[in-house]
C-alpha cells in the first residue's frame, strides 16, 4: 500500500542526504589574490601596446618604478587575454607608421589614384598629391588609362610647378600599385625626396590620401553625373580648390591648407554664402 502512494524514491532521498553532508562539510573557496584593479589592467596593456618589444618581466619591471605591485605571472595573463603575445609582438606595422607619419609631417608627401565612374560607366583615374603638413592638394592628371609612363610624366610636372618650394619635402608616401615605377620614384630621388611604400593592402599607412579620397566621393563624386573625362578634371579641380582654400581641417586647428595660422581674425558682423563646385557645396566668407 505504501509502496504504491510513495511520492519519491529510495535512491532521490539518498541523493538529498548525500547532497546535506556535502554541503556541511564543504570548505568555503578561499578568497586568493585579490584581482588587479581595472585602472592597473589598463596601464598594463598601454604599456604592452606602446612597447612591442616589452616581455612581460621588462613591464613588470617598470610598473615597480612608481610604485605598483603586481606579480609578473598576473601581467602575463593580463597581455595574453588582451590578444599581446610573447614580445616581440608581431605586427606592430600601424603603430610604427603612425609614428613615421607624425615625425616626418613637416617634409611628407602623400600621393595616389582615386577613381569616378561617368554617366557612361566609364571608370576615370585622377592622380593626387597631398602635402601632409598643410593639406594642400594637387590634382595632377585624369586618365581613363593610367599607365606607369603617364603617372611618372605627372610626377615631373608637379615637381616643376613646386619649383623651389620642394626642396622643403623629404619623403613620399605612396603604396604598391604597379603604375608606380623605379621611374617615378626616381623623378622624387632626383630632388631629394625618399620614397616610402606602404606596406601591401595597408591603406591604413597612407591615411591622409585615403581620407582625401573619401572626402571627394562623400562631399563631390557622389553627388553628380560625370559626363567625361574633361567634365571629371574640371570638378575634381574645383573641388581641390575648395579643400585648399576654405575645407577647415581638424588636424589644422579647423584652418584651411593655405590659411595663416598667425593671422587671427575678429568676428564678423555679417557673412555671405557662396555656392562652390557646381553649387554642392556652400562656403561662408565675410560679407564686404
Amino acid at each position: 500500500m505504501l509502496r504504491r502512494h510513495r511520492i519519491i524514491s529510495p535512491r532521490t532521498l539518498l541523493a538529498w542526504h548525500q547532497r546535506l553532508i556535502k554541503k556541511k562539510w564543504m570548505q568555503p573557496p578561499s578568497a586568493g589574490r585579490p584581482p588587479v584593479p581595472q585602472g592597473l589592467r589598463q596601464l598594463i596593456m598601454r604599456l604592452g601596446t606602446e612597447n612591442p618589444h616589452w616581455g612581460f618581466r621588462r613591464v613588470h619591471g617598470e610598473l615597480r618604478r612608481p610604485g605598483h605591485r603586481v606579480s609578473p605571472a598576473a601581467i602575463r595573463r593580463i597581455l595574453r587575454a588582451a590578444g599581446l603575445g610573447p614580445a616581440p609582438r608581431r605586427h606592430p606595422t600601424r603603430g610604427e607608421w603612425t609614428t613615421f607619419l607624425k615625425a616626418q609631417s613637416n617634409g611628407l608627401l602623400a600621393t595616389d589614384l582615386l577613381h569616378v565612374d561617368t554617366i557612361g560607366l566609364q571608370r576615370l583615374y585622377a592622380l593626387f598629391v597631398m602635402e601632409v603638413h598643410t593639406r594642400t592638394v594637387h590634382i595632377l592628371g585624369v586618365t581613363a588609362h593610367p599607365t606607369a609612363a603617364w603617372a611618372t610624366q605627372q610626377a615631373r610636372q608637379l615637381l616643376w610647378h613646386l619649383g623651389e618650394h620642394a626642396a622643403g619635402f623629404t619623403h613620399l608616401v605612396r603604396d604598391r600599385d604597379a603604375k608606380f615605377t623605379a621611374a617615378f620614384d626616381a623623378v622624387f630621388a632626383s630632388e631629394g625626396i625618399t620614397v616610402a611604400k606602404a606596406p601591401p593592402r595597408s591603406p591604413n599607412c597612407n591615411p591622409h590620401a585615403e581620407r582625401f579620397i573619401g572626402s571627394v566621393r562623400e562631399e563631390c563624386a557622389n553627388r553628380l553625373l560625370i559626363y567625361d573625362r574633361g567634365h571629371a578634371q574640371r570638378i575634381l579641380h574645383d573641388y581641390a580648390h575648395h579643400f585648399n582654400e576654405h575645407r577647415p581641417h581638424q588636424g589644422r586647428q579647423q584652418l584651411a591648407p593655405l590659411d595663416d595660422p598667425k593671422v587671427l581674425l575678429l568676428p564678423a558682423a555679417r557673412i555671405k554664402r557662396r555656392q562652390a563646385v557646381t553649387g554642392l557645396i556652400n562656403e561662408y566668407r565675410r560679407a564686404s
